[in-house]
């Protein structure tokens, strides 16, 4: 990688505002002819089911299946035949994130609004959650975890996995051994947009699901726009992407590796720095371009840092802040002298780490958290993947004779107010004689 090779280097505040917007918009992941493509498919699954994955299986993954469903024998050998080292590994994450979101269940509550009116509200788990796991460019055993562990934790009454099959036609054997772990009920080796449309509509093999969660590449990610009319979904997501924020006491390698650590999923992947002082901005980038000269995944990440890498410097972390809540990032990296006295600055992200030691790498993996994130500045609206995604609500409210009396009269006004005639005659019923 050759000096300046980064996207974007020199000051924040000298940054133009078509620069500052082109950095902040990482909203184009999926173009107008993934979507068309998308549609189609959508609506080929709908109309033909089976057949349609079938031949969708032979097309795109060069796979000749007989079968969309994988026997649980098979994902339970590649469980028995995994790496020992791995499967420790794995066995220590799903503790972990088991344990992490079982402290987040919701509890149910009740609450008298007046004397004689309760209105309550309880968490019922989904019925049934589909949760997709990559394939493709790279195979993600963790993320299964992340998706199937707190579905389970939840309640949810089945979890199907979908990854798409090799050309022997099956999901990789590291995907198979996380669903056999995590405690999946289903396994299918579809992949794609064909994935999505069979989980959110059902066909003669695949269950229609209650919500599609789990991350994917582009065409997956438009494909989840695509359904949302008939199943709910984690959130819209695309390439991976940090914010590191750093002073003086942060050492420029550790910054540089965070980077590394991102810019090698995707070639879209978005990575900034913002460091505290020109020196300290001009240490991390030329971390960063030693790094990515020694990369195995080299092209990746230097088309990566090419196209959406960033070190800008900063005066002051007072300076930093509304940058970081403008750009709301999937990570967001605190390598400050005292984070967690700059954690109250944050609002818009998916995810915090505290601290260089807390690698973005240990919360992919093992410290329990969910690296299911928004992306492309969704952090603004939406939350990180959590046991609070496989439940519903149901409220429910009771009205005892003598608050109805109470009721009767102001809810008839109102109605009367508003045109509903029929509501006013229904409420004052309840009037005393």
């Amino acid at each position: 990688m050759s000096p300046g090779a980064l996207k974007y280097r020199g000051s924040l505040s000298a940054l133009s505002p078509e620069d500052k917007r082109r950095l902040l918009d990482r909203s184009g992941q999926s173009d107008a002819q993934v979507a068309t493509r998308v549609r189609d498919i959508v609506a080929r699954v709908r109309r033909e089911g089976d057949r349609a994955l079938l031949e969708l299986a032979r097309e795109l993954d060069r796979a000749s299946l007989t079968s969309l469903e994988v026997p649980r024998a098979r994902w339970e050998a590649a469980l028995a035949s995994l790496d020992p080292k791995v499967r420790h590994a794995l066995e220590r994450a799903a503790r972990n994130i088991a344990k992490a979101h079982e402290a987040q269940r919701p509890h149910a509550t009740e609450v008298e609004t007046e004397p004689g009116i309760v209105v309550g509200r309880r968490p019922d788990p989904l019925g049934r959650v589909g949760v997709y796991a990559p394939g493709g460019r790279a195979v993600y055993p963790s993320s299964v975890l992340m998706g199937v562990v707190p579905a389970k934790v939840a309640g949810v009454g089945e979890v199907i996995v979908c990854s798409p099959p090799g050309p022997e036609g099956l999901p990789s054997a590291g995907v198979l051994a996380a669903a056999a772990l995590a405690g999946a009920d289903r396994v299918f080796a579809l992949g794609g947009a064909g994935a999505v449309a069979a989980m959110a509509y059902g066909t003669q093999s695949v269950p229609r699901v209650d919500r599609i969660v789990g991350p994917g590449n582009a065409y997956v990610a438009a494909a989840k726009l695509q359904v949302v009319d008939a199943v709910a979904i984690d959130a819209p997501a695309g390439p991976s992407e940090i914010l590191v924020v750093a002073d003086g006491s942060a050492d420029p390698e550790a910054v540089a590796r965070e980077m590394l650590a991102q810019a090698e999923h995707d070639p879209e992947a978005c990575c900034v720095a913002l460091a505290v002082g020109s020196a300290l901005a001009d240490a991390v980038a030329a971390a960063v371009e030693r790094a990515a000269a020694r990369a195995q995944r080299r092209e990746i990440v230097t088309t990566a840092l090419r196209d959406r890498g960033a070190v800008l410097s900063v005066g002051s972390l007072e300076e930093a802040w509304p940058f970081v809540s403008e750009f709301a990032p999937e990570h967001l990296l605190i390598a400050t002298v005292d984070p967690q006295e700059n954690l109250d600055r944050v609002r818009n992200c998916g995810t915090v780490f505290l601290g260089e030691r807390a690698s973005v790498a240990f919360g992919d993996y093992m410290t329990g958290a969910n690296h299911v994130l928004p992306t492309a500045g969704l952090g603004h609206a939406y939350s990180g993947l959590s046991v609070l995604d496989f439940y519903r609500w149901t409220t429910y409210q009771r009205v005892d004779r003598d608050a109805a009396a109470r009721l009767a009269e102001d809810v008839g006004v109102l109605a009367d107010s508003e045109g509903l005639f029929a509501h006013a005659e229904a409420a004052r019923a309840w009037r005393k004689p």
